[in-house]
């Protein structure tokens, strides 16, 4: 097929034409000949459709039959070759053939044929193409016309119908005559047959051409010829343009229909009017309306190419359209108000300013936009905002004479066509199309600084805060569609609902929402009906249950922003709220008290009510989930009216029948029996957002509700329900902190919630997941808790508190099974603990698919779970993990006749020497060394001595800190002196505080040893002998006998002291005798406190016996008194009246007779619901990025705290700092113990921010000493926040013993 005949020419001359006729439109948009070459020599690229064109098809026939033997022939070489490996890898063999084909006979002869038949092929196209186009220009102006019929029946905007028909290419000199023939002088067949000319012409020529300008006025002339017919074509040519040509082109033709737009509305032939309404079927209508269409069609359009050209031809189109809409009449013409301007055809089309939108979407084009309308075209501000104005003027006076405002609602759920519009109709158009101008406008800053705009008919200025109350009035006032319309219409025109879209979007952005919503003027506005309701005035609203909602959606996305909530708790202006006025948040309070005691006459016995009472109830919760906002709705008691409505819910949820089976679920739980089951776990859920503070965690258990809250919790997460919009993260900082209430971890269990989460986990450990199939092994994990596990072991580090350890652990027994199978799932805490930390079988580590991972697993645990002592204390007494884990050391040795075995160093070894050293070594991070945990390089890859056997070896020792030289101090002497003789001073007090402070900043190393016991014995002394300065009543305590029986301890306790007179000694603190002594102090202070203990009989083991863990707090003392058991029983006995020890003597408040019933019966501690409260609350606002990073984390700022405070910060500070922070609080006041926690916090902001980002910081601040801290360094910190947050503080504080509510 090397040679090509007649008929090969004439099919591919037909081929040709239809492939070039499909690609016109490509072509025609090429701004040159060789733009078009480049368009055809990509046309692979782009054109989904190229290989179904008859000419490719054909083509490539032809090459297979040319080349096809060619190229199979060097295949089979190449193949035989590559199995020699002379040719490798298939990319390699396509080049190889490719270009072994390309030097080959055939296809020099194929190529050369190929180039001669088409160079046939076209010039006989070209010449064909000169005979049509003589032939054309021969046509009478009849046949045109009917030419014309044949392909122009559709709407001029409809750009395919523009490329129905073959392009005519024209010279200059064709375009010259065009544009003499388009002259308005020239007769109208004339000038019709040069418009269908035109209308053939590549727009790109055109518009490209000198004489583009002198056309340009031809066409705007004609444009208002009486003859529609020029104005259709013209549209036409225009709508092809703006279809198929670039930008730079477009924007002629558009900045020509907008001047022309604009003339037209200014001539003397305009005379339209309002009142006189719109008739769109009038042909003059038509034809405006057909114009401003085809510029609203570009508009929307123009902003996806504009970016790519020069910012003038972008200036030029925004500059033209605004000047279009700013047009108005002569404004001494005695009907200038009633001008139907532009704007209201544009907003006919356009009604939500969607061009408005997209112009605005790119800073690019929003910078000169809003700088025009700044600079020369205010007055559309000026109109829009004055739009609104009558509007809500006229929605007011209706409202206010008891009828709706329907004429346009009725009219407009019509659906039959409309070809009429009234006045109101056209004027309720604009009004939409301005409140979506203006919303639109207001999300900028640039936007909102074109406020305040000065109105004619207005003396004040309109300030931004005026708009935005217009616009909270017009959702109360402006009328609603009934339930028929919303449902029948997808777009919603009502004004409340274009409202609620434009504040939720304000609400979203943080600068908008600021500038825009967080004033009072603007919340007044917004609360003006619950205000009304609150004061049983007459409420004049259309649709109040809906307003209600519509407000209460407002309000909460306010309070789920800080800002916002800082706006709702303090006001707009925090300085100038005044007492008697009740902040917005207090009022929000005050009415959804008032909704749920039904007690809101105007809403009784409302469809939705139920449904406002949930929206208020939201809207409230995303105050009370913090601290700051708790506190502000303590007085209200919210807690109670919820649980009192969730009790009613309940009881009539009972009631609910149960489903028949095979009986039609709508027939047997009628619909009021969903609405009662939606609507209690609505409260349940309410109620359970209570636990996201420490303070709403015991108002919740307050409430009764604590069991079915944590079953809807864990329903909830079992039903992967997603939470709310509003709220970031999960359900991992409610767990945190529910595992530090004893109430909390029980129901956590019998919910089924810590089962689901150990069946879940073992999955993960041993199982994998099911449904993933396996292609390959998995890799082994390099990490020593795999990042499948790390969330499951956070989540469980989360959930392991003391007090949770104690109630799922106490009094139980290991399982230790004889034999264990392979499908046994552990399904709690005790089987966790069983299956991967003791592993003291063959069983046991049989029955472990992934062995060594698993009880890695275990030992990491483990060792986060011995860092509170009291969970040591409590696993060391029952369990006996130390000897477990030196006897699985005293085993992992190598085998040797000869001498003893060495221990084989593996990951295993290596973390049970850590947990041993951590769980048998008392110290803080200078008094204590810990092995590490990682290998290092070289011959000896892990240098710490391993043992098997107690004591430890030295080397985990530090040296034994020396007690500082004793240097007389002018200052220690006076604090010494006023203690000891405070004469009649009323200030003595004070004077102590100021003295102590000077010492500590100066010299804080001589506050130590025998100077800090004579020091806080003195001061406590003193303070105690005031009545005023008591708490609690001493009452009388003889002591017991010198010989109290050591047995008679708990064996927590016996383990406690133990470790205490170890420490002591390694701090040459005690003598050999101490054990002795600290036996009878703790004795001793048992049956002192138990004289002012009640008997309260719970389900609760830590409230079954006595304190569950160890009093810290006393063996600092004894430690402090250097072992004087005397001294330590008199000072602790003096230190129980004060205030002070009710925060830092835990044991103190154990079923004190001093607290409330129900205080008591919680089982949760002040410490926790006050101190942690403030610390968590202080946190936010003195670290926001600290709190940011627990909130992160799924962890509670509270629960290391009250880890902290409950062992004395042993093991985390020295024991100099553990002496200081006890006598620090000592001085200056219980609530320097919350001070104390946020400059810890502030010491370690670097150190959190790393390991959130590490998504370890549970494990770090559990594990890790708190290095560098020193009490002297941050107590400028701590007096500058005393300052701010003391009276709070003391006052709640002072009313634990009233903490009823």
């Amino acid at each position: 097929m090397s040679h090509f005949t007649n008929e090969d020419e004439a099919l591919l001359q037909s081929m040709l034409r239809q492939l070039l006729q499909s690609v016109k439109e490509k072509i025609s948009g090429a701004s040159s000949a060789e733009c078009a070459e480049k368009i055809l020599l990509h046309l692979e690229e782009t054109d989904e459709n190229f290989h179904n064109y008859e000419f490719v098809k054909y083509l490539r026939q032809y090459i297979n039959n040319t080349l096809g033997s060619v190229i199979e022939e060097e295949s089979e070489k190449c193949t035989s070759a590559q199995n020699r490996s002379e040719v490798s890898g298939y990319d390699t063999l396509v080049q190889h053939v490719a270009k072994k084909t390309r030097e080959s006979k055939q296809y020099r002869e194929m190529m050369h044929a190929l180039k001669n038949v088409m160079m046939v092929v076209v010039e006989s196209l070209i010449n064909k193409f000169e005979e049509d186009q003589m032939c054309y220009m021969g046509l009478d102006s009849k046949a045109k016309k009917k030419h014309q019929s044949d392909f122009y029946t559709d709407s001029y905007s409809d750009s395919d119908s523009s490329f129905n028909q073959s392009y005519t290419f024209m010279s200059q000199e064709q375009l010259q005559l065009l544009v003499e023939k388009l002259d308005p002088l020239q007769p109208k067949e004339v000038r019709l047959e040069a418009l269908q000319t035109l209308c053939l012409a590549p727009p790109s020529d055109v518009l490209n051409s000198e004489c583009w300008p002198n056309l340009r006025k031809h066409l705007m002339m004609s444009l208002s010829d009486p003859h529609a017919i020029f104005s259709e074509k013209i549209l036409r040519f225009y709508a092809k343009t703006f279809s198929s040509s670039p930008f730079s082109m477009t924007r002629k033709v558009y900045t020509s229909l907008a001047q022309h737009l604009k003339f037209y509305f200014l001539s003397g032939e305009y005379s339209l009017r309002i009142s006189s309404g719109l008739d769109v079927s009038n042909t003059e209508i038509n034809h405006i309306l057909k114009k401003v269409r085809l510029l609203n069609e570009y508009q929307k359009e123009a902003p996806s190419s504009w970016i790519r050209y020069p910012e003038k031809y972008m200036e030029k189109i925004v500059e033209s359209t605004l000047s279009l809409l700013s047009v108005k009449h002569d404004p001494n013409h005695p009907v200038s108000p009633d001008f139907l301007s532009p704007i209201y055809f544009l907003a006919l089309l356009d009604i939500k300013a969607v061009w408005f939108k997209k112009w605005t979407h790119a800073h690019y084009s929003r910078t000169v936009i809003l700088s025009l309308l700044e600079k020369k075209y205010k007055s559309l501000i000026n109109a829009a905002v004055q739009q609104c104005l009558d509007y809500f003027e006229f929605c007011k006076a209706a409202v206010s004479k008891t009828c709706r405002v329907n004429d346009f609602s009725q009219e407009h759920s019509n659906n039959e066509q409309k070809f009429f519009y009234t006045g109101s109709e056209l004027q309720y158009a604009y009004f939409v199309h301005s409140l979506c101008l203006l919303g639109r406008l207001l999300i900028y800053k640039q936007g909102r600084n074109l406020f305040p705009v000065q109105l004619k008919n207005r003396k004040d200025c309109i300030s931004l805060t005026d708009v935005l109350v217009l616009f909270t009035q017009l959702i109360y006032y402006s009328p609603r569609y009934s339930k028929g319309t919303l449902m029948a219409h997808t777009d919603n025109y009502s004004p409340a609902s274009l409202v609620m879209e434009i504040l939720q979007v304000f609400c979203d952005q943080t600068g908008c929402a600021a500038d825009c919503l967080y004033t009072d003027a603007v919340l007044d506005a917004l609360l003006d009906p619950l205000q009304s309701l609150l004061n049983d005035t007459e409420v004049y609203i259309n649709c109040l249950e809906t307003t209600l909602i519509d407000v209460a959606d407002i309000l909460a996305r306010i309070a789920a922003a800080e800002d916002g909530l800082s706006v709702l708790l303090h006001g707009g202006n925090k300085n100038s709220v005044k007492e008697d006025r009740p902040t917005a948040a207090q009022l929000i309070a005050q009415f959804t008290k008032k909704l749920l005691q039904d007690d809101i006459s105007l809403l009784s016995g409302s469809e939705l009510l139920q449904v406002v009472k949930g929206a208020y109830i939201f809207v409230c919760r995303q105050m009370y989930r913090t601290c700051e906002g708790l506190q502000m709705l303590i007085p209200y008691g919210l807690h109670e009216s919820i649980g009192e409505a969730w009790r009613k819910a309940s009881f009539l949820s009972e009631r609910v029948p149960t489903p028949v089976s095979g009986a039609d679920s709508a027939s047997s739980i009628n619909l009021d029996s969903k609405n009662v089951l939606l609507w209690e776990e609505t409260l349940l859920d309410a109620l359970l957002n209570f636990s996201a503070t420490p303070k709403g965690l015991f108002f919740l258990q307050s409430t009764g509700a604590m069991s079915d809250c944590v079953s809807f919790m864990f329903n909830s997460l079992s039903k992967k329900i997603q939470t709310d919009e509003c709220e970031e993260f999960g359900n991992g900082v409610l767990v945190a902190q529910m595992a530090t209430a004893p109430t909390a971890a029980v129901a956590l269990r019998s919910s089924g919630f810590i089962k689901a989460f150990i069946t879940e986990l073992w999955a993960l450990l041993e199982c994998g997941k099911d449904d993933v199939r396996i292609t390959q092994p998995k890799s082994t994990p390099v990490d020593p808790i795999d990042q499948s596990c790390q969330k499951s072991f956070l989540y469980l580090i989360n959930l392991l508190t003391y007090p949770a350890v104690f109630e799922l652990l106490s009094k139980q027994d290991i399982p230790n099974k004889p034999k264990y199978s392979h499908r046994e799932v552990p399904t709690d805490i005790i089987n966790i603990i069983d299956r991967i930390i003791i592993l003291n079988s063959e069983a046991k580590i049989h029955s472990l698919f992934n062995y060594e991972q698993s009880h890695v697993f275990g030992l990491r645990l483990l060792n986060v779970l011995c860092c509170e002592l009291n969970t040591l204390l409590l696993l060391e007494t029952q369990y006996k993990v130390s000897q477990v884990l030196l006897t699985a050391q005293e085993e992992n040795v190598t085998e040797t006749s000869e001498r003893p075995g060495d221990f084989i160093i593996d990951s295993l070894s290596v973390e049970r020497n850590h947990v041993l050293v951590r769980i048998s070594l008392i110290g803080g991070p200078q008094e204590r060394i810990l092995p590490l945990r990682i290998l290092d390089k070289g011959n000896d890859p892990y240098p710490w001595p391993m043992f098997s056997s107690f004591p430890l070896p030295e080397c985990y020792l530090a040296e034994v800190p020396r007690k500082a030289e004793f240097k007389q101090d002018k200052d220690l002497d006076k604090l010494l002196a006023i203690l000891k003789y405070p004469g009649e001073q009323t200030e003595w007090v004070e004077i102590c505080r100021r003295q102590f402070c000077k010492i500590m900043k100066v010299r804080p190393d001589i506050i130590s040893g025998t100077i800090l016991a004579e020091l806080i014995e003195k001061f406590v002394l003193r303070l105690s002998e005031s009545q005023s300065n008591c708490y609690f009543s001493m009452g009388s305590y003889e002591g017991a006998d010198a010989d109290v029986k050591k047995g008679s301890l708990s064996s927590v306790q016996q383990l406690g002291i133990e470790m205490t007179v170890r420490y002591g000694k390694y701090l040459n603190l005690l003598n050999e005798h101490a054990e002795n002594e600290l036996c009878s102090v703790l004795m001793n202070c048992e049956q002192f406190l138990k004289q002012q203990q009640r008997t309260v009989v719970s389900s609760l083991r830590c409230l079954q016996e006595r304190y569950a863990g160890y009093d810290w707090f006393a063996s600092s003392v004894f430690l402090i008194m250097s072992g004087d058991g005397e001294k330590t029983l008199t000072f602790l006995q003096q230190f129980s009246c004060l205030l002070v020890s009710a925060f830092l003597w835990i044991p103190r408040l154990h079923l004190s007779m001093h607290l409330p019933i129900t205080t008591v019966e919680s089982g949760i501690h002040p410490v926790y619901f006050c101190s942690a409260h403030y610390i968590e609350m202080l946190l936010k606002a003195e670290l926001p990025l600290v709190f940011s990073a627990f909130h992160m984390s799924g962890f509670a700022p509270s629960q290391i705290c009250l880890q902290w405070i409950t062992q004395c910060f042993w093991n985390y500070m020295d024991w100099s700092e553990i002496c200081h922070y006890i006598t620090t609080c000592i001085f200056l006041g219980p609530d320097y113990q919350v001070y104390m926690c946020i400059s810890v916090f502030r010491h370690l902001q670097q150190d959190i921010l790393k390991h959130t980002e590490a998504q370890d910081l549970q494990v770090f601040l559990k594990e890790e000493a708190l290095h560098g801290f020193r009490v002297s360094d941050y107590l400028e910190y701590m007096e500058s926040l005393e300052l701010m947050y003391r009276p709070v503080l003391l006052k709640d504080m002072k009313n634990i013993s009233v903490q009823n509510t």
